[in-house]
């Protein structure tokens, strides 16, 4: 097998959601950690791969795909024994891009309408509405767990791309086990993963910490 070589930083959902997938599937990657600031010393390398300069990034021995959930899509299709995590049953896989459409379309978009502000704008507070919009993406997912997973009873590369977003979003938006108890036990559920903490846990804290500790520094310079 070729090298597999990912592009990617930590902190990112979509990038978190890559890594799942290859733990799960048994791939090595060779990582290579970007930060896509001024200065970082992988930048011209990542610009012959990625001229868009978007994380994550696969180069599979000269083919570059990019896009997260293009990326579990290839990496099932070519490297797994089984459909899976990507099913070729029809309604199942329909069931699975429904699921993809929600976490990009809702859940990632919503957390980037939440973030931005705070990470880039210099803002000291979530604007309320943002997180009410947070809220009400929590009752959309619950609303869509009707069994153990996002899709049935097993694991689909949908509940990698959704977990990498709600993973960080509980820990800036506290989320209501009482209200939202299916999204609470899928979470569990995920957690208990052997691969899980390596691939998502840490780098999903670590970004709601960062967001969460650049608020408080906005703060303070307004002080």
């Amino acid at each position: 097998m070729e090298k597999l070589v990912l592009y990617t930083n930590k902190k990112s959902p979509p990038c978190r959601a890559v890594k799942l997938t290859a733990r799960a599937l048994g791939i090595q990657l060779t990582e290579k950690e970007m930060t896509l600031l001024r200065g970082d010393k992988l930048m011209e390398e990542f610009l012959k791969v990625n001229p868009q300069q978007t994380i994550p990034a696969l180069d599979d021995g000269g083919v570059v795909i990019t896009a997260s959930h293009a990326i579990m899509i290839y990496l099932v299709c070519k490297f797994g024994s089984d459909d899976s995590l990507y099913p070729s049953e029809l309604v199942r896989r329909a069931r699975v891009h429904t699921a993809l459409h929600l976490e990009a379309g809702v859940i990632f978009s919503r957390l980037s309408f939440l973030f931005e502000p705070v990470i880039y704008s210099g803002k000291s507070y979530f604007h309320s509405d943002r997180v009410e919009h947070i809220r009400k993406a929590y009752r959309l997912l619950e609303d869509f767990l009707v069994n153990e997973y996002m899709v049935g009873d097993s694991l689909t590369i949908a509940d990698f791309s959704c977990i990498s977003s709600i993973a960080t979003l509980v820990g800036v938006v506290p989320l209501d086990e009482a209200k939202f108890p299916k999204i609470a036990a899928w979470i569990k559920r995920m957690e208990e993963l052997p691969y899980y903490e390596e691939a998502n846990g840490t780098g999903a804290l670590e970004l709601a910490e960062f967001v969460l500790g650049k608020k408080e520094a906005n703060a303070q310079q307004f002080m």
